[in-house]
C-alpha cells in the first residue's frame, strides 16, 4: 500500500466535492505567478458582498531543492507577517520538519509553532507544537493504512491547564475510486462521508453528521460534473435545503473563471440567496 494520508485528509475527496468550485458571497481573485529564478507568487483578494469587507494576502515561496528547503513568507490584509521554514527528507527519508512564525506589527502579538511529520508505507504521524510562554500546546495526529484499510487518532494536550482539550478518531477505506470516512470527536460529534467515482466525468459524495444529545442528522449529497476538458459543474444540497450551484470554465490555459450560487429553498420568494465570482490566473 502507498503512504496513507494525514489525518486531516482523511476523507479529503468527499469534503473536495462539497467545498472545491464554490465561492458564495465573494467575489474573489487569485494569482499565481513563478519568476525565472525559482520564487513562487501567490497573491489573493477578496471582497465580501453583504459586507463589502476587502481581505487579500500575499505569498511567495522559495525552495532549495538540493537541500531540501523551503522558505515562505506571507502577509495579510489584518498586517500579519508569516514567515515558514521547512526542510524535508534531509535528516532521514520521510521526514519533514517546519517552524513557522507569526506577528502582528499592530498588536505586537507573536506565535510560533515548530511541526513535524513522518510518512512512509503504511504510516503517517505528525506532531505539532505551538510555543506559548504560558505552556506549549501539544498536537498530535498518527494514521495507520493496510490493504486498503485506514484508521487515525489525532489529540490536542494543552500544557497550561494539563488537559486534553481534543480526542478524535477516524475509520475509513480506500479504493481507487471509492472512499469511505467515519470518524467519532470528542465522544460527541460523530460523521461520515462516502466518495466515489462513478465514471471518468463523474463524482459523487455523500455527508453525514450528528452530534450526541441533537435529535436531527446532518446530511448533505453533492456532485461533481466533468462536461468536458475545460468546463466542468457541481452541485450540491443538504437537509436545511440549502442548494448550491458551481461553474467553472478554463478560458485559456492559466485562466479559470469560477460562477456560484446558493438557493435558500426554503425561502425561495424571501430572498438572501447567494451569488459568487471568482477568477483564477496562472503563469
Amino acid at each position: 500500500m502507498a503512504v496513507p494520508p494525514a489525518y486531516a485528509d482523511l476523507g479529503k475527496s468527499a469534503k473536495d466535492i462539497f467545498s472545491k468550485g464554490y465561492g458564495f458571497g465573494l467575489v474573489k481573485l487569485d494569482v499565481k505567478t513563478k519568476s525565472s529564478s525559482g520564487v513562487e507568487f501567490k497573491t489573493s483578494g477578496s471582497s465580501n458582498i453583504d459586507t463589502s469587507k476587502v481581505t487579500g494576502g500575499l505569498e511567495t515561496k522559495y525552495k532549495w531543492a538540493e537541500y531540501g528547503l523551503t522558505f515562505t513568507e506571507k502577509w495579510t490584509t489584518e498586517n500579519t507577517l508569516g514567515t515558514e521554514i521547512c526542510v524535508e527528507d534531509q535528516i532521514t527519508k520521510g521526514l519533514k520538519l517546519t517552524f513557522d512564525t507569526t506577528f502582528s506589527p499592530n498588536t505586537g502579538k507573536k506565535s510560533g509553532k515548530v511541526k513535524t511529520a513522518y510518512k512512509r508505507e503504511y504510516v503517517n504521524v505528525g506532531v505539532d507544537v505551538d510555543l506559548d510562554f504560558a505552556g506549549p500546546t501539544i498536537h498530535g495526529a498518527a494514521v495507520a493504512g493496510y490493504e486498503g484499510w485506514l484508521a487515525g487518532y489525532q489529540m490536542t494536550f494543552d500544557s497550561a491547564k494539563s488537559k486534553m482539550t481534543k480526542s478524535n478518531f477516524a475509520i475509513g477505506y480506500k479504493t481507487g475510486d471509492f472512499q469511505l470516512h467515519t470518524n467519532v470527536n470528542d465522544g460527541s460529534e460523530f460523521g461520515g462521508s462516502i466518495y466515489q467515482k462513478v465514471n471518468d466525468n463523474l463524482e459523487t459524495a455523500v455527508d453525514l453528521a450528528w452530534t450526541a444529545g441533537s435529535n436531527g442528522t446532518r446530511f448533505g449529497i453533492a456532485a461533481k460534473y466533468q462536461l468536458d476538458s475545460s468546463a466542468s459543474i457541481s452541485a450540491k444540497v443538504n437537509n436545511a435545503s440549502l442548494v448550491g450551484i458551481g461553474y467553472t470554465q478554463t478560458l485559456r490555459p492559466g485562466m479559470k473563471l469560477l460562477l456560484s450560487a446558493l438557493v435558500d429553498g426554503k425561502n425561495i420568494n424571501a430572498g438572501g440567496h447567494k451569488l459568487g465570482l471568482g477568477l483564477e490566473l496562472e503563469a
